[in-house]
């Protein structure tokens, strides 16, 4: 494990993370919007993979492939450094604080012990960033792996986006002929995903700001098992008797 960084140090990370974030929930708002007129800019807010389905027809391969790699990666080191930075303490802070995901973060955690270059070439979210750093996988190794891996599922969907370019275009037409009320439901539905994730602690956003205040510490690294209910302290040996 790193070096515990600064308050400062840390915050050079969360914001981009919060940016990103935000840049993401203003890129679903705004899909319906500019999936046809603006494909370059939704990728670079957004690249979820339906976007990146909707987008692909419409951009040339150089920018595709850039815009998209350079999104698709854009957080994965920052949460890397967080793993690399506080280790197990850091998995410990995401599990507590994710009410809802706990048991899947968990999972990711089991399986990444099991298969974790694997995990990192496939599916490169926040949380397996996360572990890669925590469990010290090597610098070059996480990135040639990762970028390997983005670049993989990149080819893929435009290897889709091509044999489904019919049916792509009829959604895009529905778009540009409804464009004003699917704004409107898009960006309510956005705003209700916020409210529900915040009620049910999933806010990304308020999860970092709080990781930013307060950090985790050694003690979250270690928790010690829970007594079974009805058992109590375990009890002392009897001494023999003489």
């Amino acid at each position: 494990m790193a070096e515990k960084p600064s308050r400062q140090k840390l915050g050079l990370v969360v914001t981009p993370i919060v940016a990103l974030v935000v840049a993401a929930y203003v890129g679903d708002a705004l899909t319906t919007t500019w999936a046809d007129r603006h494909p370059l800019l939704l990728v670079l807010l957004n690249a979820r993979s339906r976007i990146l389905v909707l987008t692909t027809n419409q951009l040339s391969a150089v920018s595709y492939y850039v815009a998209g790699t350079v999104r698709l990666l854009s957080s994965d080191p920052l949460f890397y450094l967080l793993g690399r930075w506080y280790g197990d303490a850091m998995v410990v802070w995401v599990e507590k604080r994710s009410k809802s995901f706990g048991d899947q973060i968990r999972l990711y955690e089991r399986a990444f012990t099991k298969a974790a270059y694997p995990l990192v070439f496939i599916a490169p979210n926040a949380y397996i960033c996360l572990f890669a750093g925590a469990a010290g996988m090597p610098v070059p190794s996480f990135f040639a792996v990762n970028i390997a891996g983005t670049v993989a599922r990149l080819y893929l969907i435009r290897r889709l986006g091509e044999a489904f370019d019919a049916p792509i275009r009829s959604v895009l037409h529905f778009f540009d002929r409804y464009r004003v009320p699917l704004l409107i439901f898009s960006v309510a539905l956005v705003v209700f995903v916020l409210w529900s994730d915040r009620r049910q602690g999933k806010d990304e956003i308020g999860s970092m700001l709080e990781l930013a205040e307060h950090p985790p510490d050694e003690t979250e690294a270690v928790e010690p098992d829970p007594v079974e209910p009805g058992r109590g302290e375990p009890e002392a040996e009897a001494e023999p008797e003489d």
